[in-house]
């Protein structure tokens, strides 16, 4: 699935997407050139390519997208992990605390977490 993974400018397009879908295109390249400052045909481009890969419908001119932020973070997180912790969900969570210490508050909802999410 790399190939259908979101390039750093398909993700900022997607989330002005979420924040304001459903818009008409032309509603769009405005909010693009007033947030990101890209020329019509760049944002044109950009939704295109995201059409292709299946993240948003532009018909009859409206933009409306077709997965949800929360399902796009979970398959770039799965992705992260799988190619830069050898699939090893502790490994990326010593790197991602990165030295720092948590709260006794956030290592109880990390417990939570895990036994909501444990096989068997």
């Amino acid at each position: 699935m790399e190939s259908n993974r979101l390039t750093y400018g398909e993700t900022r397009l997607m989330h002005l997407i979420w924040d304001n879908a459903p818009l008409l295109s032309n509603q769009l390249t405005e909010i693009c050139l007033r947030e990101l400052g890209w020329k019509k045909s760049t944002t044109y481009t950009m939704l295109k390519k995201l059409v292709e890969k299946g993240y948003v419908k532009n018909e009859k001119a409206l933009v409306t997208a077709l997965i949800s932020r929360e399902t796009a973070r979970s398959e770039e997180s799965r992705y992260v992990v799988a190619t830069s912790f050898a699939g090893s969900l502790p490994s990326f969570l010593v790197s991602f605390l990165g030295g720092k210490t948590i709260s006794d508050e956030e290592a109880e909802d990390l417990r939570r977490l895990i036994d909501a999410h444990r096989e068997g």
